[in-house]
């Protein structure tokens, strides 16, 4: 049994019946040095499929590619796929959104044409056409045999497992082609085309089971000469020493040495046992291990030792021939890899193209008409209709039959006799025919666009339906590119897109410093900068998130620049301005979502070259708004229309002529009142001249008192404190607190006997009948005796909301005490204002009411810097207070102008709950596209 330097490759047409060529023994590192991988002839186009890629990559169009399919929940469309696919491979790449997208017009035709003959396949017949049940994933064993591993007997069984089925089921392809008619054997080409010409390494096949048993998982003898020749000589040794021992140890059972005859195996090596008082029985003997307690000795006999050298030596003679033997064979392996991963994917195409037509049957898919250039392949001749570049009838968006797939496969895996093993990966195609008939949920659409149309602009209320549509159309074309049936009625037809990009959502980013708009502009610039001309660009919102004048007009030159770039364009909007551009440009096209003024409630349906409303005012009828709220609304949308603008600019220039007499009446008083002060001015300063000396003596007088007063104080505290200490030594536990409350007591006579008792003087006047105004400084006692200043006048249960510093509080009338006039802070932070708008509540008061059914007069709508309060940048608090100080300080039967801008909301989510719920506030009109961000108050 000699050793070669090199193998030698198991040749089929020299393999006898009963065995092979002797196998060389070598180390495994010499096999693989001989191992030449060789690639096959692409002889058919291979689709390419979407692979995740590391992020430092991926280019630009291909993060927008792979952002539009999360946006457009593509990953849960291939999750309902997998629940139809039979092997773990199919399985694998449905979950994880890698199933093949056509990179031209013919690969997206080509795949709908293999979906196409396996739903043909299986409709004709009841049992499944094809038997996935052999396939296995091995691209791990294929790897291991590449990085020179050796294989082991399972898994070189799991490649001869795979190879067999892969051939099985092309044979069962081509015999279901072969019984059909001509027609039907056109049909099912596709799937054959597959499988045509892929190399199912039958010669491989066949070596695997020519060499290894894989019901048994163990090598045949026939593998090797040197094999079988090992084991043949190994099986006679072992029957010698067998018989040699089974004689021993009769004998020494008879001889009393043990219980029981035994022979067993230690270190390798066959041997019996015998008890340690009687191991002279067998002289020359080899201990090979000691029982536990000692007892008991293993021992090979004298003349069991040659055999048991011969059995050691004939083991691992046969563990080395069957080393070589799998290393040969893995080397096979590692040089068809890359045939047999041909194979593989070859398989999984087939795999997805039952899955698909299994997918199609649930949900009732018919195959869509793809057109590669707008509307070229199309012949008008036949329908008017045909003019139309998107033509889809009653189209179902997938995900929303999710419910469906569920409730089918609870039945379906109720009935094992016509079962698919949905979401295993691994399971047995059947017919699907209880599957028939899509739900009538989700309600189904229309998508008409005329052949020449570039861009589509839908408008519509909210929760119409119109992202949920337009996320549709993204789908279909996804779909039809991945040569999936459309779940929709009669045949679809849709362009074929390269690139189909989508901005829907909100795209804020704090960690990327983006607010809802630049997220929202920055997505619309890199999708312009990689649309092509046969690329769907799918826009929600265009122009959303700032001044409504701005976001029109940008929004009108994106769209612009859209027309001439793209194949389609559809967005989403409510600037009613944007659907004025189909007036101008015959490539522009509207669309509305239906909304039933019956109901108030939305359709979902989509009425193409219509022009939508909003339906605000309806909705909000149909909610219960005020009737009066809905009329002023409705007055104010009649004069914001095209037609009432220039009314409205007259009005408008009229209230700006008023409002500039009056300011200007306003200077002249302010200028008269300016020289009085002046006046006075210079008269209070003349006067003042003389007390600088006496405010000097006067301090150093009242320094000298406190000073003394301080030290009088600190003398009596130390009294005090003495006294404590000293009485703290000999009291006891009981003692502690009337000793505490006592030195309280003390302290406090103190500290009152030299408190300032005329510095906050309570008025004479009687707390009960003291009623304290709005913007005066009052004392607190619940603040510690601290001023504070009269924000709100009192309540009916008694109660007065004042302030002290930025901290508001409401606080019982009868803890309020004024103070003497003299003493007051003048200097408060707020106390004029609170003043002004004090006199302003009196003469509020003293108006008259109007009279009822009198139509009230607000002044002129101009805003101005004294009508506004500015509350954007603002906390909600601070926001709060400017907010109800500006209230305050409105005069009566005004118009004042908050705003809160967008931002997050909660500004504006502040103000319009304090506008709503003020006693002088008697209307709100939010904001709109002439005061975005801006709501305007009335005032009474």
């Amino acid at each position: 049994m000699g050793v070669e330097l090199l193998p030698r490759r198991l040749d089929p047409n020299s393999i006898p019946t009963h065995r092979v060529n002797s196998f060389p023994m070598q180390l495994t590192n010499l096999l693989f040095a001989s191992v030449a991988l060789k690639a096959p002839p692409v002889l058919f186009p291979k689709v390419k499929a979407l692979n995740s890629n590391s992020p430092e990559s991926l280019t630009l169009s291909q993060t927008l590619q792979s952002e539009t399919l999360e946006t457009l929940e593509w990953p849960s469309l291939c999750k309902q796929l997998s629940s139809f696919t039979s092997t773990t491979m199919g399985f694998s790449a449905a979950q994880k959104a890698k199933i093949p997208l056509g990179q031209t017009p013919e690969e997206s035709h080509m795949l709908l044409d293999q979906t196409a003959a396996a739903a043909a396949a299986s409709a004709m017949m009841d049992s499944p056409p094809l038997d996935f049940s052999g396939i296995e994933d091995v691209s791990g064993i294929l790897n291991s045999a590449v990085s020179r591993e050796l294989l082991s007997i399972s898994e070189l069984c799991a490649i001869r497992r795979t190879l067999r089925a892969a051939k099985l089921l092309f044979e069962n392809l081509k015999q279901l082609v072969n019984t059909g008619d001509c027609s039907e054997t056109e049909r099912y080409l596709p799937l054959l085309e597959i499988l045509k010409h892929c190399n199912f390494q039958v010669e491989l096949e066949h070596k695997i089971g020519f060499c290894i048993d894989c019901n048994l998982l163990m090598i045949l003898d026939r593998a090797s000469e040197d094999l079988e020749i090992i084991r043949l000589e190994r099986k006679r040794n072992s029957e010698s020493l067998d018989s040699l021992l089974k004689g021993v140890s009769s004998q020494i059972f008879q001889a009393g040495a043990i219980d029981r005859p035994l022979i067993t195996k230690r270190r390798s090596r066959m041997c019996v046992s015998i008890r340690a008082s009687h191991r002279h029985l067998l002289p020359d003997g080899v201990i090979l291990n000691v029982s536990g307690s000692g007892a008991t000795y293993f021992m090979e006999p004298k003349e069991a030792i040659e055999l048991n050298n011969m059995e050691v030596k004939l083991s691992n003679s046969e563990k080395a021939e069957e080393i070589a033997i799998l290393s040969l064979l893995t080397s096979e392996i590692a040089e068809s890899e890359i045939e047999i991963r041909y194979l593989l994917d070859r398989i999984l195409e087939v795999d997805l193209a039952f899955a698909r037509a299994a997918y199609a049957q649930w949900m009732n898919g018919v195959s869509p008409i793809i057109t590669s250039q707008g509307c070229e392949a199309i012949n008008f001749s036949e329908e008017e209709d045909y003019a139309l570049s998107v033509d889809i009838d009653g189209i179902q968006h997938p995900l929303l039959l999710e419910s469906s797939l569920r409730s089918s496969s609870d039945v379906i895996t109720s009935n094992s006799g016509n079962s698919v093993h949905l979401g295993d990966g691994n399971g047995t195609m059947t017919s699907l025919s209880m599957l028939r008939g899509a739900s009538d949920y989700p309600v189904p659409i229309d998508i008409k666009i005329k052949c020449g149309t570039r861009v589509v602009v839908i408008s519509g209320p909210n929760t119409g339906g119109k992202t949920a549509s337009m996320k549709t159309l993204g789908v279909a074309s996804l779909m039809s590119k991945a040569g999936m049936f459309l779940p929709a009625k009669n045949r679809p037809r849709i362009p074929w897109f390269d690139l189909v990009l989508a901005d829907i959502g909100d795209h804020q980013s704090l960690e990327q410093s983006l607010s809802t708009f630049s997220g929202h502009i920055t997505r619309i610039c890199n999708i312009l900068e990689v649309a092509s001309r046969e690329s769907l660009v799918l826009i929600d919102e265009i122009g959303s998130g700032t001044d409504p004048s701005e976001g029109v007009a940008l929004s009108t030159s994106i769209l612009q620049y859209l027309k001439d770039c793209v194949n389609l364009a559809v967005v989403t909007t409510h600037y009613a301005d944007l659907s004025l551009l189909k007036e101008k440009d015959s490539q522009f096209e509207n669309a509305a979502m239906e909304f039933s003024l019956e109901t108030l409630q939305p359709t979902y349906q989509v009425l193409w070259g219509s022009t939508g409303n909003s339906n605000a005012l309806s909705i909000a009828k149909s909610i219960g708004f005020d009737l009066n709220i809905i009329e002023r609304a409705q007055q104010w949308v009649e004069q914001l229309k095209p037609e009432n603008q220039q009314e409205r600019k007259g009005l408008l220039y009229q209230s700006l002529v008023e409002e500039r007499n009056r300011l200007e009446a306003q200077a002249r008083r302010a200028g008269s009142l300016h020289a009085e002060i002046l006046d006075l001015y210079h008269e209070i300063q003349n006067e003042a001249e003389d007390l600088g000396g006496r405010e000097t003596a006067l301090r150093a007088k009242e320094t000298q008192q406190v000073q003394q007063e301080l030290k009088t104080a600190k003398s009596q505290l130390d009294v005090v404190i003495q006294e404590f200490e000293n009485g703290l030594r000999i009291a006891s536990a009981d003692q502690f607190n009337s000793l505490i409350k006592k030195s309280e007591s003390e302290i406090a006579s103190i500290v009152e006997a030299h408190c300032p008792r005329d510095a906050y003087s309570v008025n004479d006047t009687d707390t009960k009948s003291y009623t304290p105004q709005i913007g005066e400084q009052v004392q607190v006692t619940g603040l510690g005796r601290k001023l504070a200043t009269v924000v709100e006048a009192p309540e009916d249960d008694e109660t007065v909301l004042v302030q002290h510093g930025q901290i508001k509080v409401r606080v019982k009338k009868s803890n309020i005490r004024s103070i003497a006039s003299s003493e007051r802070n003048t200097e408060t932070r707020y106390a004029p204002r609170l003043k002004r708008q004090g006199q302003q509540s009196k003469e509020l008061q003293a108006l008259p009411e109007p009279k009822k059914g009198e139509e009230v007069s607000y002044g002129p709508l101009v805003q101005t810097s004294k009508n506004t309060v500015d509350l954007r940048g603002k906390r909600v608090e601070e926001a709060s207070y400017h907010l109800e100080m500006a209230i305050s300080a409105s005069g009566p039967y005004s118009v004042l102008f908050v705003i809160h801008g967008m931002g997050t909301g909660a500004v504006k989510e502040r103000a319009l709950e304090i506008l709503n719920n003020h006693p002088r506030i008697v209307k709100c009109e939010q904001e709109s596209p002439m005061n975005y961000g801006c709501t305007v108050a009335y005032v009474k």
